[in-house]
């Protein structure tokens, strides 16, 4: 092979070399600037999902406060027409024997050991009455009806029950009203399920000042 010839092999091998090296040094940088891209992106998305759950986390305790501002603005209001019984003279005794109560439905007195299960149940036939103190003794309202009250105020009672812990629902017959609101030591008589006295009852009562245990559970009890 001539002088020439593998002076001109040699100069093309370092020119493919050369370019092999452009290649990689192109495709190094293209690779960092893709990597540098998407770990921009990714961080970006990061920022904006955590911005966006703060958002939310600020909405909520917002909402929440304004809920909790609202309950204690309807408790404060008063309740026409209520009747309030002297807690001191309600006993808390537990029996395993029927009890004779001074009022129906009852609102306190003597109870069975074991409490009616009140985390938002709403019962389609009547309860024992021994059962439901106790649940009232841990801080439930007791909504109760009779078969006066229209197929609409029930359902619309039935569906507060279920969206609020410490509350329960049964059918009463032998009470005055067609719908009755219960607490240990208070009761009123309302209109309809729409009667503002519903709402304020449950703002003032589910887990009120009245309690006698608060802080009791509402659930591990019996079921009607």
């Amino acid at each position: 092979m001539s002088f020439d010839r593998r002076t001109r092999m040699e100069q093309m091998r370092s020119a493919d070399r050369a370019r092999d090296r452009r290649n990689r040094v192109v495709a190094i940088g293209v690779s960092a600037v893709v990597v540098a891209g998407l770990i921009g992106f990714g961080s970006y998305m990061l920022l904006e999902k955590s911005e966006a759950k703060e958002r939310v986390g600020e909405s909520r305790a917002q909402d929440s406060k304004q809920t909790e501002r609202d309950r204690k603005d309807l408790a404060a209001e008063p309740i026409a027409g209520e009747k309030t019984w002297d807690a001191k003279k309600l006993t808390r005794n537990h029996v395993t024997t029927a009890v004779k109560y001074p009022m129906e439905p009852p609102v306190g007195g003597d109870h069975n050991p074991a409490w009616l299960n009140c985390d938002g149940v709403v019962y389609e036939k009547t309860v024992p009455n021994v059962n439901a103190v106790h649940a009232l003794e841990h801080g439930a309202v007791w909504v109760t009806h009779t078969g006066k009250a229209s197929g609409g105020d029930i359902g619309k009672l039935a569906s507060r029950v279920r969206s609020t812990p410490y509350s329960l629902m049964s059918p009463y017959e032998g009470q005055a009203g067609a719908i009755m609101l219960s607490a240990w030591g208070k009761q009123v008589t309302v209109d309809s399920a729409d009667d503002p006295r519903v709402a304020r009852f449950f703002a003032k009562y589910v887990q009120g000042a009245q309690t006698p245990e608060p802080g009791a559970p509402c659930t591990g009890g019996v079921d009607g």
